[in-house]
């Protein structure tokens, strides 16, 4: 497949970018050595490659999740700037 000038336009276009008239003139024979490069790449045999989750093989490592450290609500709220006896007083920001 050749992109031509149309083409690139209307890629430009699809994509929200701006290009000028010189920048079409480098981008044809850019874009074209891509897509003959992923029509040579769709011709390879990958039936037997088992699809990609990852990029690596490493699995994680899961711990169980258990507290280790409690602080009290009265601590937690020590240095709060504004709070109630339970709770942090924080400004509205949403408004109706």
């Amino acid at each position: 497949m050749n992109l031509d000038a149309k083409t690139i336009h209307k890629i430009a276009d699809l994509a929200r970018i701006h290009i000028n008239e010189k920048e079409v003139e480098t981008l044809i024979p850019e874009m074209n050595k891509i897509l003959s490069f992923m029509e040579k790449l769709n011709e390879l045999d990958t039936s037997a490659v088992k699809p990609l989750v990852y990029m690596n093989e490493a699995t994680n490592v899961w711990r169980e999740d258990v507290v280790k450290q409690e602080i009290s609500t009265a601590d937690g709220l020590k240095n709060a700037a504004k709070h109630t006896d339970e709770f942090f007083m924080v400004p509205k920001i949403i408004e109706k």
